[in-house]
């Protein structure tokens, strides 16, 4: 795993072996922030990292000037490596917080430029994701929210679904505001 842009690029990041993750592949990230080097501004945007695991994508948004990185993820170990890894590399935008992704959304009233997720491939409640984070109003006027996923899952029942790129088994859903 390494930060492929930024103020970071070429870092790589050895998290425990013991974290109970499925980190995001480089070649999967790096599709993807290609594709969001085309649509998005990166310096100084809000972004909210939901199941943000080893916060390698977390890292990432931070690297490449974020404003504010929220990372969230129910594993105390998962929060404290990124915690750890962000104050070791300076990356002052990153606040990392133990919870419930799901508890943690009916509470956020902030708005945020991106919204990404990551949740574990075999959760059943991942078609909600989208529907809590437009129902809660969470994307600031034009606005992204990114779903990664299975390829065989299909997100594109919800009205702000506008496509989804396939690389491997993983698949990123991309929803519009």
């Amino acid at each position: 795993m390494r930060i492929i842009g930024g103020s970071l690029k070429g870092l790589r990041l050895n998290p425990p072996k013991n974290l109970p993750v499925r980190p995001t592949t480089d070649m999967a990230k790096e599709a993807l922030f290609n594709i969001l080097q085309n649509k998005i501004e990166f310096e100084g945007i809000k972004v909210l990292d939901l199941f943000s695991g080893t916060g390698n994508i977390s890292m990432e948004f931070a690297s490449r000037g974020a404003e504010q990185v929220i990372s969230v993820d129910r594993s105390i170990h998962c929060v404290h490596y990124l915690k750890d890894a962000a104050r070791q590399h300076g990356l002052t935008s990153i606040k990392a917080f133990k919870d419930d992704v799901f508890k943690y959304l009916q509470l956020e009233t902030e708005q945020f430029d991106l919204i990404f997720a990551d949740p574990p491939y075999d959760m059943n409640m991942i078609p909600e994701i989208p529907k809590i984070i437009f129902d809660k109003n969470l994307l600031l006027p034009g606005g992204l929210l990114i779903v990664e996923h299975q390829s065989m899952q299909n997100l594109s029942n919800h009205p702000a679904f506008s496509e989804q790129r396939k690389y491997g088994h993983s698949s990123f859903s991309f929803f519009n505001n």
